[in-house]
Formats: structure tokens, C-alpha cells, sequence
């Protein structure tokens, strides 16, 4: 009997332990619902930046904007036959239909620097013929002068041929 009776106790227990996770499974579930539905709750709405609701009024405005469409429709088919005829120029200006030649840019992005050179070298050129003159050489001033003058012409004439 006793091993009826410490039977019958261990039945009991087992089924005391299932009714308590039984319980617990069900309160645990109505826990994660409430939580589920209080983050829901807590969810914002979102925000439709890129897609604008339609109301009926917006649908009559955009109506409206249709039959305006058809206006400009028709005004865009006046103009499409007003170009269909030919337009007669009377003058046309030479000088824009001529190219520029090839290295214009260049001539013209060179030339302030030739510029600046060009003064340095009158200044090179003068300061030689001062030294030349100070050092005591014999020469005539007027022969100095007028080698210092031909050889910037005789430089760019020889540029100019190389060019060429």
C-alpha cells in the first residue's frame, strides 16, 4: 500500500509541476502580447515623404489641370506650324562663321608672359651695356647701343622663321 500511496503522491506532484508550467507558459504569452501590442502602439506612423495621399479634392484639381493641358496642346501646335515655315535671313556675319585659328589660346595665354620678358631683357640688356661701360672698354657708346638694339630683332626674326 505504501507503494501505492508514494505513487499516487509522485502522480500528484507531476501533475502539480505541469499545471505550474502551464500556467506559466499562458501568463508568459499574455505578457508578450500586452508587450507586443504596447511597442506596437509605440511604433510611429510612418511618414509618406515620396507618396502624397489622394483626396477628391485633389483628384478635381487635377482634372482641371487635364483640361488646361489641352490648351497648351493646342497653342504648342500654333507654334509647331509657325516654324513649319522657312525663315529668311537677310544678313549673316562673316566673322562669326570664320574658325579662330588653331593656337589662339595659347597666343593668348603666352603673350603677358612674353610681355614680362620682353621687359626683363630691355633691363638685362641695358645693365650689360652699363657694366660693359663701367669696366672701361673702349668702345663707342653708339656701337653698344646699336648691338643691344638688333639683337632682340635678330632673336625674333629668327623665332619667327622657326616657326614657320
Amino acid at each position: 500500500m505504501a507503494n501505492v500511496i508514494g505513487r499516487l503522491q509522485e502522480e500528484a506532484l507531476k501533475r502539480k509541476n505541469r499545471l505550474r508550467e502551464l500556467r506559466y507558459k499562458r501568463n508568459h504569452e499574455e505578457l508578450q502580447q500586452l508587450m507586443v501590442n504596447e511597442v506596437s502602439a509605440n511604433i510611429p506612423k510612418p511618414v509618406f515623404r515620396n507618396y502624397k495621399y489622394v483626396t477628391e479634392n485633389e483628384i478635381q484639381e487635377s482634372s482641371a489641370i487635364a483640361n488646361q493641358a489641352g490648351i497648351v496642346e493646342k497653342q504648342i501646335d500654333v507654334q509647331l506650324e509657325m516654324m513649319t515655315t522657312p525663315i529668311v535671313i537677310e544678313e549673316i556675319d562673316i566673322v562669326n562663321l570664320a574658325p579662330r585659328k588653331p593656337d589662339w589660346d595659347l597666343k593668348r595665354d603666352v603673350s603677358k608672359k612674353l610681355e614680362k620678358l620682353d621687359r626683363r631683357t630691355q633691363k638685362a640688356i641695358a645693365e650689360i651695356i652699363r657694366d660693359r661701360l663701367i669696366a672701361g672698354q673702349e668702345r663707342d657708346i653708339l656701337k653698344e647701343v646699336n648691338v643691344a638694339t638688333s639683337a632682340p630683332s635678330v632673336a625674333l626674326n629668327e623665332h619667327h622663321t622657326d616657326n614657320e
